[in-house]
């Protein structure tokens, strides 16, 4: 057996191509072009790359994008400051503020005083209490960006064992919380409708639950982690994971090995990261469209 490749590439751009023609149609309406404004404290290497990704898709569909750099000693009081001005920005429909934070800042509390109205990361509790009753404002980016993977590449949730290694805020339990409602908001009833099973640090028999699983959706953090005898043969696996190693980039799964057992992985880099990407910048335009609307 040969795993298909589930590369992100041709999605993000197929999603895109559509993210830009309706920024277009908005904006000739509206008189509106959507801005995500994108808040980066600090100098970590891979914060600054990812910004910088931010900042060239939101060109590529024809969007603004506003970047305030700010030093890694900004006090909680400044940096809340600056979150509070651009909440009062008319110019500014999405607010992003990249992660993580310098450790004496408290990210909760900063992100908890976004406008949940230009939360297009969905991190604010009202944002993800929506998310749980299955009527959100926005999705998830990462999340979404899994989902959406599915979905192109025809490999439906609905009534299969779904295994979610990973419980964080940012994957997981998103992404655990859309699989279990009764339709997708984009992608419709067969991309939802999953058995879910979250597992983590704390979950005993590991392997004997991850080989039960049609898709494994792999969000742990520890490169390689899952390995071949850990799949069932012919599984969907889904690599969210994205691990700096001396042999460079590879995610949470033994992609190579996982190869010849899978039915269909995504590699990384080049699978779920393109994603994420193309969906901060979907919410950016509905963030946009929700403020038209109540202007």
């Amino acid at each position: 057996m040969t795993a298909t490749i589930l590369d992100g590439k041709t999605v993000s751009a197929a999603l895109q191509d559509d993210i830009a023609k309706r920024v277009d149609a908005f904006t000739a309406k509206s008189g509106v072009t959507p801005c995500l404004a994108a808040v980066l404290v600090g100098e970590d290497p891979a914060s600054q790359v990812y910004v910088r990704n931010k900042e060239r898709a939101c060109q590529k569909v024809g969007m603004t994008s506003q970047l305030f750099r700010r030093p890694d000693d900004i006090s909680q009081a400044d940096l809340l400051q600056l979150v509070e001005q651009l909440n009062h920005d008319d110019n500014v429909s999405g607010i992003l503020v990249q992660l993580p934070l310098p450790k004496h800042l408290d990210a909760s509390q900063v992100l908890d005083a976004i406008d949940p109205r230009k939360d297009v990361d969905c991190f604010h509790p009202s944002n993800v209490g929506l998310l749980s009753q299955g009527r959100p404002n926005f999705l998830p980016c990462t999340p979404h960006g899994v989902v959406q993977i599915l979905k192109h590449f025809n490999l439906p949730t609905a009534g299969k064992n779904v295994v979610i290694l990973g419980r964080s805020d940012i994957v997981g339990k998103p992404l655990a919380l859309m699989l279990m409602q009764r339709t997708s908001e984009t992608c419709g009833a067969d991309y939802a409708n999953a058995t879910v099973t979250v597992a983590h640090s704390r979950t005993p028999n590991l392997k004997e639950l991850t080989q039960q699983a049609d898709i494994l959706v792999a969000a742990i953090g520890v490169a390689k982690f899952v390995t071949a005898d850990m799949v069932k043969p012919g599984a969907v696996v889904v690599d969210v994971g994205i691990n700096r190693t001396d042999d460079g980039l590879c995610g949470d799964v033994d992609y190579d090995a996982l190869l010849e057992v899978a039915g269909a992985v995504t590699p990384v880099p080049g699978g779920v990261g393109r994603l994420t990407v193309t969906m901060l910048l979907e919410n950016t335009l509905k963030a946009a469209m929700i403020q038209t609307s109540e202007s």
